[in-house]
């Protein structure tokens, strides 16, 4: 049986850290429009106060390399430090989807670019922690590619070349896995993408096989940084460490666009992908995202919660789910107040409300957890 060890806390909090540009051209700061860069001790505090010892958070490149070739840390540094007081391992995201201006995403210097920034930021974060480090490199590879690359919902909006954007990507992310472990060999990576079930309306072959393809395409990425697709990308077995899976309500859907509810005939129960999921790799995996909004957010985490706690009897290796975003956060596209998070808005102290049913939901989950981990413990 797997007992769940990477982790200083089965259960998580991570905060919204996008940057990248929109459609009109701004580029968006999560980090500073949840106050998170103001409150980050008070945020780690109150993680702890929950009981969530560990986190994703976030660097933010195009402020950090605001110069080509010089860094500036002094919008990571303050995190970094007060993650370490107060005793919240974090897993970071090297690059949420924002990157410098002076860079050309679609050039090789893109790949170089990051590698190195990738392992500066490694160096720093060694000589402030002792911990074994946790990175993300960049995140949700597959969706930028899509969002980014195909669709042009986001920078660098471009459209019809998705699967250009992918190859880069992988290849920047290989090169800053690299680019880290020889800085610190001790270092784990987290590579995150959502998990999603597409299904046909009809039973016509063609639409049957598409819908297929739809649904294939999430492994893409994880895939090439294994070598089992493009391997003249460079991908190896030992790219991909962990797997992080982001599953949120709206992640199953028909053909087509139209949501697949949880409750209808056609929804995949969540320990059903992720069993195919470790099937596929044999990796440890991570939630690394899930939440929902307003009143579904008690509800959502008790059957994801009910989802894994089923995975981890059947012996899948599942180390953690990640609460996220853990603090309410302006919406991408209209700054609209999103009631996702644990705690809200903070006040002039740094004082974020507790969501209350969600808290308690998460204290009940908790308990259920840990005693599922003496049960596995004993087992083993």
């Amino acid at each position: 049986m797997h007992v769940p060890s990477l982790f200083d806390s089965f259960f998580m909090g991570g905060f919204e850290c996008s940057t990248h540009r929109r459609q009109d051209g701004r580029r968006l700061d999560l980090i500073e429009n949840t106050a998170h860069q103001r409150w980050a001790a008070e945020d780690y505090t109150a993680l702890r106060q929950q009981g969530l010892r560990s986190a994703r958070d976030g660097l933010r490149w195009h402020l950090i390399e605001a110069t080509p070739g010089h860094y500036d840390w002094s919008s990571f540094l303050p995190q970094l430090q007060a993650a370490e007081q107060a005793g919240v391992q974090v897993i970071w995201d090297l690059c949420h989807y924002g990157w410098p201006d002076h860079i050309d995403i679609w050039r090789p210097q893109f790949v170089e670019r990051f590698a190195r920034f990738a392992a500066a930021a490694a160096r720093l974060v060694r000589e402030h922690s002792d911990r074994v480090p946790f990175y993300s490199p960049l995140n949700e590879m597959s969706f930028w590619a899509w969002a980014g690359g195909e669709v042009g919902y986001f920078s660098p909006l471009a459209t019809g070349r998705g699967d250009e954007l992918k190859h880069q990507l992988i290849r920047a992310s290989i090169a800053a896995i690299e680019a880290i472990r020889e800085v610190d060999p001790r270092a784990r990576f987290v590579q995150v993408d959502p998990v999603i079930h597409v299904v046909a309306r009809s039973n016509r072959a063609s639409e049957q096989e598409d819908a297929e393809r739809y649904r294939l395409s999430q492994f893409q990425a994880w895939d090439m940084l294994t070598g089992m697709q493009w391997p003249g990308l460079g991908g190896k077995p030992e790219y991909l460490d962990i797997v992080g899976v982001n599953y949120y309500p709206d992640n199953q859907w028909f053909l087509g666009g139209d949501t697949l509810w949880r409750g209808e005939p056609h929804y995949r129960p969540f320990s059903g992908i992720l069993a195919e999921v470790h099937q596929r790799y044999r990796r440890p995996i991570l939630v690394a995202e899930t939440g929902a909004e307003g009143d579904q957010r008690v509800d959502w985490l008790r059957y994801v919660g009910e989802q894994v706690h089923l995975a981890l009897q059947r012996g899948l290796p599942l180390e953690g789910i990640c609460l996220y975003p853990v603090v309410d956060y302006p919406g991408w596209i209209d700054d609209r107040h999103c009631p996702t998070g644990l705690f809200g808005f903070a006040d002039e102290l740094g004082r974020r409300p507790v969501h209350a049913p969600l808290a308690m939901e998460l204290q009940r989950q908790r308990t259920l957890f840990e005693a599922l981990a003496g049960q596995l413990a004993r087992q083993a």
